[in-house]
């Protein structure tokens, strides 16, 4: 039986849901309560953005930034595939047999990621690496046509999170196979952890964190209540919100299928690969949004979820306790379900809600 509902009574308008929309968030604050005294940076990092919002905070603006700059180039410098010195490009490099030293920023991130990796019996894995590049995802960018059956089979040997060896008491990482971890599934939650830490050393208890569309919050909003976070339609080629959920101390993250894919012969490609047998998923699943205490665990379950399928994810929340809603193609259009643990955030949807756009 499965674990969450389909909300199909609700408005057609709100069965389009799924990855943060800040850009579509932003003036909406502004223009609800906000004002020339909340403290606004921004930047870039990890090929995009980041956003926050401080309302009413009052700080060196320039040290603040400096110190964001920082702890973000600490962490793209560690876990970055597309850097050569990379801390996670060395170990890739490294033979099979072999294991380095890892930083306390690599290994709290491997920590989760391999935990959930077990608890989503594989459907999550942090050594997919070499089967995303095979199939045109990675950092050598699309290929022409699917990969020979006989590379996919070589591939997946190369493929699997209990071909790593873990101590963690030294922090050493070691392989027994030629394979690649990659965190890019979850390196943007950790990113919005660590600068959400910088700013609650600043005292800051009332704050909006955003890294590429991954979010967290805390305390009160522009307007002294809950924040109100936008969230979008998951069609290609739109960025139109269609959902407002109010969070307070929480983080936020969603994965979805329908934004980087490619098609062969009519048949559909999505950049989410199953690591269990090598392929991209074919399930009706469009995106998956986990809302947690930490951005890097939902950042890395929303992958997970998405990968599961609707039945199992649904399972899998109910099991974990996780708060999740997703969204299932039906026909020519879309069916929404949702665990258990997310209901108080459906609760509080309605009609004028201040993150949906209006257009």
């Amino acid at each position: 039986m499965l674990s969450g509902t389909a909300n199909s009574h609700r408005p057609a308008r709100w069965l389009f849901f799924a990855a943060l929309v800040y850009a579509a968030l932003l003036p909406l604050l502004s223009a609800c309560g906000g004002g020339a005294q909340d403290l606004r940076l921004e930047g870039r990092t990890m090929g995009t953005s980041w956003h926050i919002t401080v309302p009413g905070g009052a700080a060196d603006e320039g040290a603040l930034q400096a110190a964001i700059d920082a702890e973000l180039e600490a962490i793209n410098d560690s876990m970055s595939t597309w850097l050569e010195d990379s801390e996670i490009s060395r170990f890739n490099r490294l033979p099979a047999g072999e294991g380095m030293a890892v930083s306390p920023r690599f290994a709290e991130v491997l920590e989760a990621a391999l935990a959930i990796g077990a608890a989503s019996a594989g459907a999550y894995d942090v050594t997919v690496a070499p089967l995303v590049d095979l199939w045109g995802f990675g950092a050598d960018g699309p290929r022409d046509g699917i990969p020979d059956p006989v590379d996919l089979a070589q591939t997946r040997a190369r493929v699997g999170q209990e071909k790593l060896d873990w101590y963690p008491g030294s922090r050493r990482l070691a392989k027994r196979a030629a394979l690649a971890v990659n965190f890019s599934s979850i390196a943007k939650g950790y990113a919005v952890d660590r600068v959400a830490a910088i700013l609650e050393a600043e005292g800051f208890a009332d704050y909006l964190v955003e890294i590429g569309g991954e979010m967290r919050v805390a305390g009160l909003s522009p307007r002294g209540d809950a924040w109100r976070v936008a969230v979008e339609r998951p069609e290609a080629g739109t960025r139109a919100v269609a959902l407002g959920i109010e969070l307070s101390d929480r983080a936020i993250a969603t994965s979805g299928d329908y934004r980087n894919f490619f098609t062969v012969d009519g048949e559909r490609y999505s950049h989410l690969i199953d690591p269990r047998n090598g392929a991209p998923v074919t399930h009706d699943v469009v995106s998956v949004t986990v809302v947690d205490e930490s951005c890097m665990v939902a950042d890395g379950w929303a992958t997970a979820l998405a990968v599961l399928g609707r039945e199992a994810a649904l399972e899998v929340a109910a099991e974990a306790g996780l708060a999740v809603y997703l969204l299932a193609r039906e026909g020519e259009g879309f069916e929404e379900y949702s665990s258990a643990a997310f209901a108080p955030y459906l609760a509080a949807d309605g009609e004028g809600a201040d993150g949906q756009a209006q257009g």
